[in-house]
């Protein structure tokens, strides 16, 4: 069917990290983890693709993972020429400490040798009876230059920025030729007060919201809690919640006079009437989108060659 741009899919349950890496925020990572694979009801076979970070708290992370999602079958592929790695072994994973768990210690007991000194034995029960069970497929590949750290950041990159622009491509009219630029394109009104904001990745001040979020991708979520605004907002959250995301969209422009966001999604009005919550991550609108706009007249719209770089 093609790369996986070309046949998105709506997944049965999503939450919007907001970064291209979890190293800033592990513990979220994981909260996320499991609160996706609650839902899973275990009707279908269930393959988890997990991330290329396997080095350092990378693979302590992993062995979080695996506790956390007991699998029944490891595929554990290797790098050309390079050992990347120790086996994913039931027994490896056993013994050796994660990030936030712990290794299973062999309890040692105190016994007298028959010279009187002091010897360690294993105790009673702690052999490997506790050990995960799942199987470890070992893949070698044999073609060179497999798993180059540099050129799969570059590729995800490239994908990811494919990704979102066949997820945009939903704003398009099928039976129209020509690509219309988002300036044409309608969008939803959406109250301040009715949806909470949130910004994951960094530090934003009360008074800089606006122009953090204004041209900004967000992940549109669903919070469990009432939206309770004493003004007409913005709501803005303190802590970035674990919960649903049901798409995505691009906040087109915000009217501080009415108090209103402008976001173009390509997201369902019957989807659209859950969500409650905006949180604007790490990930960026493609550049493409901005700089290939077409009929503007004068300056293209958040984009500027006049930008002081020693900032």
């Amino acid at each position: 069917p093609g790369p996986p741009f070309t046949h998105q899919q709506t997944p049965r349950k999503m939450v919007y990290y907001g970064q291209t890496s979890c190293e800033q925020d592990t513990e979220r990572y994981l909260d996320v983890v499991k609160y996706v694979f609650s839902s899973y009801k275990k009707e279908v076979p269930l393959v988890i693709n997990t991330m290329g970070w396997v080095k350092g708290e990378g693979l302590l992370l992993l062995i979080d993972t695996i506790r956390l999602l007991s699998p029944s079958h490891i595929v554990q592929m290797d790098v050309y020429d390079w050992k990347a790695m120790a086996p994913l072994t039931p027994e490896y994973v056993h013994l050796t400490p994660g990030l936030y768990t712990k290794g299973k210690q062999q309890a040692k007991c105190k016994q007298l040798g028959a010279d009187g000194g002091e010897s360690w034995k294993p105790s009673e029960g702690e052999g490997d009876a506790s050990a995960p069970e799942y199987k470890l497929l070992y893949v070698h590949p044999e073609f060179p230059r497999a798993g180059v750290a540099g050129e799969a950041r570059v590729h995800s990159g490239i994908l990811r920025d494919m990704s979102m622009l066949g997820y945009l491509g939903q704003l398009q009219a099928p039976d129209i030729g020509a690509v219309l630029p988002l300036h044409s394109l309608v969008p939803y009104q959406v109250p301040f007060s009715a949806v909470a904001l949130r910004v994951i990745h960094t530090d934003v001040a009360p008074t800089n919201i606006m122009y953090a979020v204004n041209a900004s991708w967000v992940g549109l979520c669903r919070i469990p809690d009432e939206i309770r605004c004493q003004t007409d907002g913005p709501v803005l959250l303190t802590q970035t919640p674990v919960c649903d995301c049901l798409g995505f969209g691009i906040v087109r422009g915000v009217d501080m006079e009415k108090k209103l966001y402008h976001i173009l999604t390509p997201v369902p009005p019957e989807n659209l009437k859950l969500v409650n919550c905006l949180l604007l991550g790490n990930i960026a609108v493609p550049n493409c989108v901005l700089v290939g706009q077409q009929g503007v007249e004068g300056e293209i719209p958040y984009v500027t060659s006049d930008y002081n770089y020693s900032i």
